[in-house]
């Protein structure tokens, strides 16, 4: 079965360094020639991330089958990308990666930075919840799954949708679901075309996502590597046949195309938007958003500089009573979900006056290993100073993003479009 693994876990095999070298220098020939590479992922590229497989020695459904219970596991909100994950990531960006097919519910590689229209996450995503009536996707920063107390196919998440009302449902895949059928068209379609696909970390034991590189494999087109510790039904089908570490021949791989593998920085898009909601009434919104414009949570609250009260909840509304006047500062205070230990951050919107003009867009990078936030202002937004109207610097802790110069008056310590006749200000929690 494949939802099962015996008490006593199949043989993990690691190749010598010289023979997984010499078949790194195999693939990546392959990869150079390639014009449609396809890559399948399974858990084995997250375990040294800290995230358990599922048939290895330590996995989740070997412990299962041997009575024990997991003592220590990262928790997957707060797991790095591992370089397997990165160099795909690398991959993707050079154009080498046309397509990326994973059977893993971690998120990663969303997290990583695989775009959404690179990759088919078949057995969905636990940081991925979708509207029941309308379609709308959300992804979390927090664990997006439903409590199954009533049964594993009851998918409901107690959220609703913030564009219809509808019932949120999670995007797992639990044993006997059909897999989604967009993303495994388009698995399908990708399969076909490739030229060389690539699984890393996966036992290849799950229908009917290991269909797809087995139809690579009967191709004469194509060429099929497996790099997994463990075999797998499909290794008589290998052209190429790699028992390792994903991390460990990966490394090597990038190494022999003589592309660099990027550190993990968490890449977060925020909007902050003025709008009218009536007479004499604005109201500032604030809210993440995906790449591809898929609304993301990963804010705790949003705090209005030198007003008592918090907006702690979705949506982050400031309402406003009375009129604004163009190139009103507002320095907002961000607070985060704070899975990596991200410090909260200042930054500064300026209303423009301009309905048409009053949405701007903030870039966000954070880089875990040493806790510094670089923010950049979309240019054209209704704020920047620099080129092309483009903010950048470099951000440590809780210090503020403020370049204007108008932002202090010399005899009033608070920004001065923040004065004694600034509009009443409510925020709604």
């Amino acid at each position: 079965m494949a939802n099962t693994a015996p008490k006593v876990p199949a043989e993990e095999r690691q190749e010598s360094p010289e023979a997984v070298d010499g078949k790194a220098e195999a693939l990546a020939k392959l990869i150079r020639k390639s014009k449609h590479l396809v890559v399948f992922t399974g858990a084995g590229i997250s375990t040294s991330a800290g995230i358990p497989d599922f048939r290895g020695p330590e996995g989740s459904w070997t412990l299962r089958a041997q009575g024990r219970q997991r003592t220590t596991a990262v928790n997957t909100l707060q797991a790095v990308p591992t370089p397997t994950h990165m160099a795909l990531v690398e991959l993707q960006s050079r154009g080498i990666l046309k397509y990326l097919i994973s059977q893993n519910c971690d998120g990663l590689h969303r997290k990583s930075g695989i775009l959404p229209d690179m990759i088919s996450e078949l057995h969905g995503n636990s940081n991925r919840e979708y509207c029941k009536d309308c379609g709308k996707e959300y992804i979390r920063d927090f664990r997006a799954v439903a409590s199954y107390e009533k049964t594993v196919h009851d998918h409901r998440t107690g959220r609703k949708c913030a564009l219809c009302g509808g019932v949120l449902l999670d995007s797992i895949i639990n044993f006997g679901e059909s897999l989604p059928a967009e993303a495994l068209q388009l698995a399908r379609d990708h399969a076909k075309k490739a030229d060389v696909f690539l699984v890393l970390g996966s036992s290849l034991t799950v229908s009917p996502a290991n269909e797809l590189p087995e139809g690579a494999g009967r191709k004469k087109s194509a060429k099929l590597a497996i790099c997994n510790l463990q075999d797998t039904p499909l290794d008589g089908l290998a052209d190429l046949r790699i028992h390792s570490k994903t991390d460990e021949f990966i490394v090597r791989v990038m190494a022999k195309l003589d592309l660099p593998i990027p550190s993990f920085i968490l890449h977060r898009r925020l909007v902050v938007q003025m709008e009218s909601v009536g007479d004499d009434r604005q109201q500032l919104r604030v809210y993440g958003v995906d790449v591809d414009g898929t609304p993301i949570t990963f804010l705790r609250s949003v705090k209005l500089e030198y007003n008592r009260r918090v907006a702690r909840s979705e949506p982050f509304l400031i309402n406003f009573r009375g009129d604004l006047d163009p190139g009103t500062t507002l320095k907002l205070q961000l607070e985060f979900m704070g899975n990596y230990g991200e410090p909260n951050l200042d930054i500064v919107y300026e209303y423009s006056g301009d309905s048409d003009d009053a949405r701007a867009m903030y870039f966000l990078e954070y880089n875990p290993q040493n806790g510094e936030w670089n923010v950049t202002k979309q240019a054209g937004s209704t704020v920047g100073h620099g080129a092309n109207g483009d903010v950048r610097m470099r951000i440590e802790g809780n210090a503020n993003l403020l370049a204007t110069e108008a932002d202090v008056m010399p005899n009033d310590p608070r920004p001065n479009s923040i004065s004694n006749s600034f509009p009443e200000v409510i925020v709604i929690d």
